[in-house]
């Protein structure tokens, strides 16, 4: 039986070394509603592919430092 995964991510780590970038200005950067950052941010909703790596850009950084893919359970796990 295949381990269970899910997607987790850094978004407010990154907002953070970003000068505190606010999920507004993420939203704008990103082409999305800030509730939409929300959702992506508490890991209550997981981006089409297109929005990651615009996330990922607005950011300056690989997709793989915003997002990864962890067996479930490892949340919280570097």
């Amino acid at each position: 039986m295949a381990e269970r995964k899910t997607i987790i991510n850094r978004i407010r780590e990154l907002r953070f070394f970003a000068g505190e970038m606010s999920q507004q200005q993420l939203a704008d950067r990103a082409g999305v509603s800030r509730q939409t950052i929300v959702a992506i941010e508490g890991n209550k909703y997981s981006p089409s592919l297109e929005l990651a790596f615009r996330i990922a850009d607005a950011f300056g950084v690989k997709i793989g430092e915003v997002f990864e893919y962890v067996n479930k359970g490892e949340e919280g796990h570097e």
